[in-house]
């Protein structure tokens, strides 16, 4: 079975599908991730993001894989990530790489590429799989297909809680460096721009995805409404 889980930046995704991985017999599958390692790898190598051609051909040359998910010094970061045989599950989850990734994300020979190895990965498995064009590109015959939303406002809080070290799932989580949260802010609303105007799978709804607002669920509470879809989908099949 295939759990699609889909949405903008700082919806909820990751600690969402992580928990319900924990929960479950599903195998957790971040394709963010990939494109994440890609952009760490075009910085690192002096490829110009912009340029379109450079970065479909480091796609096609890089090899990024998963590790425990686990097995990271910091579980909240979920699945280690492995780039071209070094760990980069830290190097992956910074400003620099969120200012550049959607952009990476916007050439189709990117998406062709990463689309191909996580259908890969999900062969044979149980998966939750988390991104931006999950229920609509990647397996669009997902079994389950969720679509988080919250207001902008409340994703920059979350963004900006992880930046700063924190848990933004615990109650009492708040900001500490206003300036980097409106940086965030403001960053957000330009790669939801980007991600939903893109030709190619932008981000948008499943047609027969679910809509959950998680502006006021803790983890919990949207772990629990997902879990029960899952038995419910389970018991019929």
């Amino acid at each position: 079975m295939i759990v699609a889980i889909d949405g903008p930046a700082g919806s909820g995704k990751s600690s969402l599908s992580r928990a319900l991985a924990k929960s479950t017999d599903f195998v957790y599958l971040d394709t963010g991730a990939m494109y994440r390692a890609l952009t760490l790898y075009c910085l690192e190598n002096g490829i110009n993001v912009h340029s379109q051609s450079s970065v479909e051909q480091a796609a096609q040359d890089i090899d990024v894989r998963f590790g425990d998910a686990v097995a990271s010094e910091d579980p909240e970061l979920g699945q280690n990530v492995f780039l071209n045989g070094k760990e980069v599950t830290r190097d992956i989850r910074t400003s620099q790489i969120d200012e550049n990734v959607s952009i990476v994300a916007l050439y189709p020979g990117v998406r062709s590429a990463m689309v191909a190895r996580q259908r890969s990965f999900a062969n044979q498995r149980n998966i939750i799989a988390e991104g931006r064009d999950i229920g609509t590109a990647v397996f669009p015959e997902a079994e389950i297909k969720i679509f988080l939303s919250a207001d902008a406002q409340q994703r920059a809080l979350r963004r900006t809680i992880e930046r700063e070290g924190g848990d933004p799932t615990k109650p009492g989580a708040a900001v500490k460096d206003e300036q980097l949260y409106e940086k965030i802010y403001a960053d957000m609303l330009q790669r939801d721009a980007i991600d939903e105007e893109r030709t190619e799978s932008p981000l948008k709804p499943a047609s027969d995805a679910i809509h959950l607002d998680t502006t006021h669920l803790t983890l919990d509470q949207a772990v629990d409404k997902v879990r029960s879809l899952i038995i419910q989908k389970t018991a019929s099949l």
